[in-house]
């Protein structure tokens, strides 16, 4: 598979990236990942890069994105910090990769059995985990029912409303990206990995 150039990122839609990304992972699901010659992606990618797709992504090791979504070197730009979070950084991050290198879509990427979610859940609080599991406070708070502790089933529904949040606070956050998106430039789409199969479930964005 070759590398993306200018001229291939630039001739993609936001639906076409949103393909591409879901395609890999089946590819991946069933392992029949693309053979590709990473050291020509080396080569190739060594005066610039072209990534079509931005995503951000938990730092668990279960969750490489560029493996998941069976893509290569100059493919995706890869945010990654505990729970899928979004501060500051990571906007200045995902604004750069699409209003300045060219990215056509952002993919918020949480998972099952993640722990920055679970510590949040469990009103975990260590040094400056303590901050970051802040962030994730506000997806507990909107499904939290009571004082007792959160089923399995309560968690798994905060990791997703989480990835709900990022979202919006994306969209609230950057009127760069919001621009973007209004324009039709770029998706913002969330999605669901299970780190028991391998699949990604994106949602709807009905």
């Amino acid at each position: 598979m070759r590398t993306q150039t200018q001229e291939t990122q630039q001739n993609l839609t936001p639906k076409e990236s949103h393909r591409i990304l879901q395609e890999g992972n089946q590819r991946f699901v069933q392992n029949l990942k693309v053979q590709r010659n990473l050291q020509e992606q080396v080569l190739a990618t060594s005066q610039g890069q072209y990534p079509f797709a931005v995503i951000l992504s938990c730092i668990d090791s279960r969750v490489p994105a560029e493996l998941v979504f069976d893509q290569g070197i100059g493919d995706v730009f890869s945010v990654r910090v505990a729970g899928n979070i979004v501060n500051e950084d990571v906007l200045g991050s995902m604004e750069y990769a699409c209003k300045v290198a060219g990215s056509k879509i952002v993919v918020v990427l949480g998972h099952t059995k993640c722990g920055a979610v679970n510590a949040a859940c469990n009103n975990v609080e260590l040094g400056n985990i303590t901050a970051l599991l802040s962030k994730v406070r506000p997806a507990v708070n909107f499904i939290r029912t009571g004082e007792d502790p959160m089923s399995e089933a309560e968690i798994e529904s905060v990791a997703i409303q989480n990835v709900k949040l990022s979202i919006e606070r994306i969209q609230a956050e950057s009127p760069i990206l919001a621009e973007l998106e209004s324009e039709g430039q770029i998706e913002i789409v969330g999605a669901i990995y299970d780190v028991a199969s391998g699949e990604v479930e994106f949602f709807s964005k009905d």
